[in-house]
């Protein structure tokens, strides 16, 4: 990828995730990645199995609300149906019972709760937590070997967690970039790992990496 290739890239990833941020503002790069100027597919799961991790977030985010009212700010993210809980509640018993309540959704397989205890949770997200999203995804823009779009990335308070089904290669090479944006405290990995095998299986023309 040329220089000029690269910058084009990293603007159009920057410019999508502005997109996302706004209500009513759909994203046009779907399961995609921009590579040489040309589109390539790199999610690796399946459209049934995305549309199923969406459904997971919006009935486990129900579940939530009904449980918790305003006793706590969370956040659910599905990927390949291993859930995600990050933000705060009051309470232990409040972070045990939502873990519960999101593991009985249908098809969730794993949840991993990363739900602070802070007694006094807050309504609101940090917009520094926003950027920083952004940053590490733009900071694996051009990365060799390793596809964007195939990692999603949560931050919480400075915590970067990433998800997606990846080889060991491929993690260790994402981790290493999130660990080199400015502002990240840590990156926790949230991968599902694949052997090459398995990715050959997934995208059969995939080059080992």
């Amino acid at each position: 990828m040329t220089t000029r290739s690269l910058r084009h890239a990293r603007g159009a990833l920057l410019a999508l995730f502005a997109c996302a941020q706004l209500v009513g503002c759909t994203p046009l790069l779907i399961g995609g990645a921009v590579v040489g100027g040309t589109m390539v597919a790199t999610d690796r799961r399946s459209a049934a199995t995305q549309l199923e991790d969406q459904l997971i977030e919006s009935k486990a985010g129900s579940r939530v609300r009904e449980l918790l009212g305003e006793r706590g700010r969370v956040t659910v993210t599905s990927y390949n149906r291993l859930v995600l809980l990050t933000g705060d509640v009051a309470t232990s018993s409040d972070k045990t019972a939502v873990e519960q309540a999101v593991a009985r959704v249908d098809t969730v397989r794993t949840v991993v709760n990363e739900l602070a205890v802070t007694g006094s949770p807050s309504l609101s997200t940090s917009s520094n937590d926003t950027f920083l999203t952004t940053q590490v995804k733009a900071s694996m823009v051009g990365a060799k070997g390793l596809y964007p779009s195939t990692i999603k990335v949560v931050t919480e308070r400075g915590i970067v967690y990433l998800m997606g089904r990846v080889t060991e290669q491929e993690a260790t090479r994402a981790s290493n970039l999130a660990r080199g944006v400015t502002g990240v405290n840590k990156v926790v990995r949230v991968f599902e790992i694949l052997t090459e095998a398995e990715l050959a299986a997934i995208e059969p023309g995939a080059a080992p990496r």
